[in-house]
């Protein structure tokens, strides 16, 4: 058996995650998000006139009860797990993309005529693109989040995600297969109605600023420090900031085992749709968070029955609920 196409393919995608500086986790991000921890403990130690000692700061940063968590485990096993399979969902989701686009640019065209050249510079068409298309990443991305949240069967999927117990970079991997590919399609289709309009708008010369294929003004947000929102370093946004930008803070709130924490910052970098919609938390500027993750027997994680099988067999139960009082409702009516 020859193994080397799948072990290409692996290297392949590999690269494409470590080296691609659009990479939502490449290696300069991750080292981006590294400083700014050891920046951060550096200047709380120092604000407490302690010395900075460079054990003391790995100790904060890399903590032993969450690096040998089971919980971080089975972070690393996602990790490779979906190095495979994100490549096949993400080709499903351009199919969309392309078709809602051209879709978008036909309907358009059908109800207001054929578009005129633009007048304006093509900076200012190129970066009006990019924000349009940033604005629509994070509407779709906090669209598709709420609805994972408040509809019972897309919930099954997405609490494998919220089945962590500790917070590191890694489980933003932690993701349901089911749960991956309706994300990229929402996200794809929110994508494509922005593209369709700008495209109408100032034509086909005009394109989002972007870096391996990512929107620059996102990979600007994973330099900075979207990754600390999948961690245990309590960076709090607040006052005015808190409402538009989504901090690490805001995020841990979302992973929060605390009901009062239920259900609130859905957003990936703007806290905006959260504010606009009533669903923004904004953290406090201490520590609020206890203990992350789902109700221990509610949920078994950290394994593969319970995390990739369980949740269909969970979803059709749910789906045979409402068959089943379907059918009771369709029976009383005839009776009548």
């Amino acid at each position: 058996m020859d193994l080397s196409p799948g072990v290409l393919y692996f290297f392949g995608q590999l690269q494409k995650l470590l080296l691609s500086l659009g990479s939502h986790f490449s290696l300069s991000s991750l080292s981006a998000a590294l400083l700014f921890a050891v920046a951060f403990y550096g200047a709380k130690r120092l604000r407490r006139g302690r010395k900075l000692r460079v054990r003391t700061l790995l100790r904060a940063v890399f903590p032993k009860r969450i690096v040998q968590s089971r919980s971080n485990h089975a972070d690393i096993g996602y990790l490779f797990f979906n190095v495979f399979v994100f490549g096949v969902v993400f080709g499903w989701a351009v199919l969309t993309y392309e078709s809602v686009t051209n879709g978008i640019i036909a309907a358009l065209v059908g109800a207001l005529g054929q578009p005129t050249a633009s007048a304006l510079p093509s900076w200012t068409q190129n970066a009006a693109v990019t924000l349009m298309l940033f604005l629509a990443y994070e509407l779709g991305y906090w669209f598709n989040h709420w609805l994972s949240h408040r509809v019972p069967l897309l919930w099954e999927f997405h609490k494998v995600h919220h089945s962590a117990e500790v917070l590191t970079p890694l489980t933003n991997f932690r993701v349901h297969p089911v749960y991956t590919w309706i994300f990229a399609n929402i996200l794809a289709l929110a994508a494509a109605i922005a593209n369709g309009l700008a495209r109408y708008v100032f034509g086909d010369t005009a394109y989002q600023y972007a870096m391996a294929d990512t929107n620059l003004i996102l990979v600007f947000f994973i330099h900075t420090y979207v990754h600390l929102q999948h961690s245990e370093v309590w960076i709090a946004f607040r006052g005015l900031l808190g409402r538009v930008f989504v901090s690490p803070a805001h995020h841990q709130i979302h992973h929060s085992r605390d009901p009062k924490h239920f259900n609130r910052n859905y957003g990936s970098c703007l806290a905006l749709w959260d504010w606009m919609f009533g669903t923004l938390y904004i953290p406090a500027k201490d520590r609020e968070v206890k203990a992350f993750g789902v109700t221990p027997d509610e949920f078994p994680a950290h394994t593969i029955s319970g995390e990739l099988v369980a949740p269909f067999l969970r979803a059709w139960m749910l789906v045979r609920a409402k068959l089943n009082a379907a059918f009771a409702f369709a029976r009383r009516a005839t009776t009548l």
